[in-house]
């Protein structure tokens, strides 16, 4: 696929994913011009491609700074962000320079995926693809956050939690799904995450 091509779909992708997933967007042009999650992507994606240059670096993290005071979004020009990722609403989310996100992820406005520790290295965490990430929930240190899986709003989440599984509380407790079993609303219901 030719580069401009492949950045006309990716910007297809990350619009379709914020009307995927929030029930208010209606078209893709109004989650073009209104949405600073999808906002603070876009730079995000400019100012990797810069961090990949050595000579880069400082001028994209000036880049991400200005996508932060204009979007209330601080993603490091260092994480690696899948396909598909979207920001629900978008204040507040911090993404650190060792994160590792998956693909089709939601984050929803107040989350943190940051670091325990000041020593250099793997320092923040590993999201698999389509992981859930609620309100106001912080995933601190390199743990591993399954696919599929589910973190409540306000968890604070500091070990490792398997795939299917849902973590919430402080600090958060798993609660693992079975493969057969039926939509729990106490579980499955998306409002554990607003």
């Amino acid at each position: 696929m030719r580069p401009l091509q492949h950045f006309l779909r990716t910007l297809r992708d990350d619009l379709d994913a914020a009307h995927r997933h929030d029930p208010a967007a209606r078209t893709r042009l109004e989650v073009a011009l209104a949405y600073p999650g999808v906002h603070a992507i876009w730079v995000y994606r400019l100012a990797h491609l810069m961090w990949r240059v050595p000579v880069l670096r400082l001028p994209a993290r000036l880049v991400s700074q200005a996508a932060r005071a204009a979007t209330g979004v601080e993603i490091h020009p260092g994480a690696r962000l899948g396909e598909r990722l979207f920001i629900d609403h978008g204040m507040g989310v911090v993404i650190g320079e060792t994160a590792e996100v998956g693909d089709d992820v939601v984050l929803f406005h107040g989350a943190t995926l940051g670091g325990r520790s000041m020593k250099r290295g793997k320092r923040h965490p590993t999201l698999g693809d389509r992981v859930v990430v609620g309100a106001g929930a912080k995933i601190l240190g390199p743990v591993w956050v399954g696919h599929d899986a589910q973190v409540g709003a306000n968890a604070v989440v500091i070990a490792d939690v398997p795939a299917r599984a849902v973590a919430v509380g402080v600090p958060a407790k798993i609660r693992q799904r079975g493969t057969d079993v039926p939509f729990d609303v106490e579980v499955d219901d998306p409002a554990i995450f607003i």
